[in-house]
């Protein structure tokens, strides 16, 4: 089992494989039992210095040594405690002194959730500035927005993308929020009293989650509760969908009858049709959320536990956790590649926004003539029975035109200056800007200054609402 990673699948990057890797868990599980000693240390519970002897002996425990004694013991941080005590002399005997294997276990979670969030974070703030990137350079490119797949009021693509900017970065928040619950330190014993170190417990748990750079778990029964690895878990499964969101997008626009946006790459689209052009990254994308939801019913069944805990969780969080983050990780490597491989067709954009032949405007229409003092549901109605009776290659403003009750309420300029895309689009560019000064905000807050958006390529406006 040496090198090999936990769950041997085809995806995931290479560094967050390594992260959940056995070597790798085992080591993590080391690194929490050596901290445990150097508390005990403090607390005159074991002969001083151990600690320091003990990572020379301990680290030379390989993780196929572990699991090869946990198929005889049937428990792996006992074989870890095992291997420890007799390998490591006189300090072997304060391995795992007063400690239950969720202290272990759970701090490990800790520390590796730690590092893997990091990555997932990185990996997030690359898309959010490069969705920023795309808003401001699109900002203005006009398209078809629609809703029920049907062409509703004229958008810019900017103001699509700023729309993703906003969703990611919510998520990007909650990750932040969530990590303050899940990136803790479990050191309390066999049910959670410390009862083990007697007095001294507190100063067990301190020295510990110094010598871990973690914080502690404010009480906790024999594990820490596991609402943080629920909340973490649909946090991701959302932060999935939103993924999925923008992946549907472009499957959506990329049909061949839209053809506004899509995959540009030399990968085959099929093994057949040659002229293929598939969506392939995004149709990924869309099928491992599937995965990332699905794992939160897991997360949530694992919160009740009989009394100080049961066994239940802790089969399932072996594959829910891992799972999840490489699922993960994958779908946000992905989503950069898909952006950076995203094709935009501007003249298909133009193409599709003349297709209703300016009926897109009907509700611009309708809004001029209740200020010009026609009842609303009246204005809906006629423009409605317009709309509804336009000939094959009659265009709407032809049909305006040519209605004697519009003609008497507007004049032919405003008909076509209401019929002017661009005079319609509302506060999008302001809109724009909020969006991506929020995610500015949140990638700031969250200690993430590495990546900003205070490119001045990509800085949005200052805007106060």
């Amino acid at each position: 089992m040496d090198g090999i990673c936990v769950f041997d699948w085809r995806y995931g990057s290479k560094e967050m494989r390594e992260l959940f890797s056995v070597d790798s868990i085992v080591k993590h599980y080391i690194d929490v039992e050596i901290a445990i000693v150097r508390g005990l240390e403090e607390a005159g519970l074991a002969e001083k210095g151990c600690s320091e002897k003990l990572i020379e002996c301990m680290y030379s425990i390989a993780a196929n040594e572990v699991y090869g004694r946990e198929a005889v013991l049937g428990h792996d941080i006992a074989s870890l405690a095992y291997l420890a005590g007799e390998r490591c002399g006189s300090c072997g005997r304060y391995v795992h002194l007063g400690a239950t294997s969720y202290d272990i276990v759970d701090t490990a979670w800790g520390l590796l959730i730690k590092k893997a969030l990091a990555i997932v974070k990185d990996r997030l703030s690359k898309i959010i500035i490069k969705l920023a990137k795309l808003s401001q350079s699109y900002r203005d490119t006009l398209m078809a927005g629609r809703t029920h797949g049907q062409h509703a009021i004229p958008i810019t693509l900017g103001f699509k993308f700023a729309n993703y900017v906003y969703e990611f970065s919510r998520s990007f928040e909650r990750i932040c929020e969530a990590e303050k619950r899940i990136v803790l330190c479990k050191i309390s014993g066999a049910v959670g009293t410390m009862a083990a170190w007697g007095d001294r417990g507190l100063v067990v748990e301190t020295t510990t989650c110094r010598e871990l750079d973690l914080k502690p778990y404010i009480i906790s029964t024999q594990v820490a509760p596991r609402d943080g690895f629920a909340e973490l878990t649909a946090i991701f499964a959302i932060l999935a969908s939103q993924l999925d969101r923008f992946a549907l997008e472009v499957r959506e626009l990329s049909r061949t009858e839209i053809g506004e946006l899509f995959e540009v790459g030399e990968r085959i689209g099929s093994s057949t049709m040659p002229q293929k052009r598939n969506p392939v990254i995004a149709e990924r994308i869309s099928g491992l959320a599937k995965i990332v939801r699905a794992l939160v019913v897991t997360a949530l069944e694992n919160i009740p536990l009989m009394h100080e805990r049961d066994l239940t969780n802790s089969s399932s969080e072996r594959i829910l956790i891992p799972h999840i983050l490489l699922t993960l990780d994958q779908m946000l490597i992905d989503m950069e590649k898909l952006l950076n491989s995203l094709g935009i067709d501007e003249e298909a954009m133009r193409r599709n926004l003349e297709k209703s032949k300016g009926a897109i405007m009907a509700e611009a229409i309708m809004v001029k003539l209740v200020e010009k003092g026609m009842y609303r549901h009246e204005a809906h109605k006629l423009l409605r029975e317009i709309t509804g009776s336009l000939g094959k290659d009659e265009a709407f403003k032809e049909a305006l035109i040519k209605n004697q009750l519009i003609r008497n309420m507007l004049s032919e300029k405003e008909i076509e200056e209401l019929l002017d895309y661009r005079n319609y689009l509302g506060c999008y560019k302001e809109l724009i800007d909020r969006a991506i000064n929020y995610a500015n905000n949140i990638l700031q807050n969250c200690k993430n200054k590495e990546n900003t958006l205070d490119s001045p390529s990509i800085q949005a406006r200052n805007f106060t609402p």
